[in-house]
């Protein structure tokens, strides 16, 4: 009798560890959008930012992610361009993606990223050496499509802050921003990731755990809505 519960618990066990498998959402990530002058956005960086979120939602272990020239390969298939359209044929859908049936788009809409002197710096031929203190934030709409009907299910603004202070080394004169990847170590690089993990854990939330996380979502896009609010003046 001992033996036949045990072999009843390990088949129920295995059941509900096929039913979470199967209840986890398959999704594709598209390529990022910018609609700032960030000087870091450029050339691949809209798919760095994509590749960035793929990794994180895989490492949630709730998201069965499409591979990128999967999805690449499918979208230019169906004539789709990443703002979601509709398919060329005029219907509703804007694709019948059987591999991912949510697509999730990304569009950076705001950056703001300076150095300010803490003083004692000195300038040598337009090099300069001192203590400086660099702050920068990130906002990303994020946009979950249904990509059979077009249908937005879900969307949100995430926020991504960062500050470092410490004594710094530049060239004045250089002018170049250089790639998303030497921005790793930065506080731009550190809000673009405190803004991609928070993205992770929203999706997370509303699209598998969907509990009393919700609520502290809310909660959160309150605040940002009432901050952006204080921030300017309505009549």
């Amino acid at each position: 009798m001992r033996t036949l519960r045990f072999l009843v618990a390990g088949i129920l066990v295995c059941l509900c560890s096929f039913a979470t498998a199967a209840d986890r959402p398959t999704v594709g990530v598209v390529e990022f959008k910018n609609e700032t002058n960030a000087y870091w956005f450029s050339g691949g960086v809209g798919w760095d930012l994509a590749n960035m979120l793929t990794n994180e939602l895989v490492g949630t272990g709730v998201f069965r992610v499409v591979e990128r020239s999967m999805l690449e390969s499918v979208l230019a298939e169906q004539n789709l361009a990443a703002s979601g359209r509709a398919a060329a044929s005029g219907d509703a859908q804007i694709g019948k993606l059987a591999s991912a049936p949510y697509l999730i788009m990304g569009t950076v809409t705001s950056f703001e990223g300076g150095t300010k002197s803490t003083g004692g710096g000195i300038r040598i031929k337009g090099f300069s050496i001192g203590g400086k203190k660099t702050e920068a934030y990130l906002a990303i709409d994020l946009r979950v499509v249904d990509s059979t009907t077009g249908i937005v299910e879900y969307v949100r603004t995430v926020e991504g802050r960062s500050g470092g202070s410490g004594v710094s080394v530049g060239y004045s004169e250089a002018g170049f921003g250089g790639t998303l990847a030497t921005e790793s170590n930065t506080p731009v690089g550190k809000a673009i990731r405190a803004a991609v993990i928070e993205a992770t854990d929203y999706l997370a939330c509303v699209m598998y755990y969907q509990d009393e996380c919700m609520d502290d979502y809310y909660g959160k896009d309150r605040r940002r809505r009432s901050r952006t609010k204080d921030a300017i003046d309505l009549d």
